[in-house]
């Protein structure tokens, strides 16, 4: 990423939302972009899991798992499915597990923290819908921009 974070913000402020700053970064990406995928899921991630198995293309994949810190979301085998089908990265509202080894994979995660336990596999959530956390709305096909600085969110795509 040529342009950082800090560049478009202060390019587009104020048609910009931020993340907040309490999101750790996991996998060896900082920098990362791309087209914003939503899955919205509670302590199941089943819906990730088939997310993960699709072309990525150059998306980042917004999990809303409802700030949940009782089990995680997504792993490593999980995450070498995302690096497998192109995913730029993925932002989770709640936990993830083998972090350290997912920090020596090529991809890059913001997560509220890590939990051992494994999620629950009913089939439950839904896919491309709005969702809001962390005082932003994640809207599909919007784009997300990562870096050292932060995590912003704009309506259409920055040239970098």
């Amino acid at each position: 990423m040529t342009r950082s974070t800090s560049d478009i913000s202060d390019r587009l402020y104020p048609e910009v939302q931020y993340l907040d700053s309490m999101f750790k970064s996991y996998g060896s990406k900082i920098s990362f972009s791309g087209r914003i995928v939503t899955i919205e899921c509670f302590e199941d991630n089943s819906l990730v899991e088939e997310a993960l198995k699709t072309s990525g293309n150059g998306s980042v994949l917004v999990i809303d798992a409802g700030g949940s810190m009782n089990c995680a979301i997504l792993g490593d085998k999980r995450i070498a499915d995302a690096i497998q089908n192109e995913w730029q990265g993925i932002i989770v509202n709640g936990a993830i597990r083998d972090s350290a080894i997912i920090n020596k994979m090529s991809i890059g995660i913001r997560a509220l923290g890590t939990f051992p336990r494994k999620s629950i596999k009913k089939g439950v959530g839904k896919n491309n819908v709005i969702v809001s956390f962390s005082n932003v709305k994640f809207i599909p096909n919007q784009y997300l921009y990562a870096d050292e600085d932060g995590v912003i969110i704009t309506k259409t795509k920055v040239d970098l």
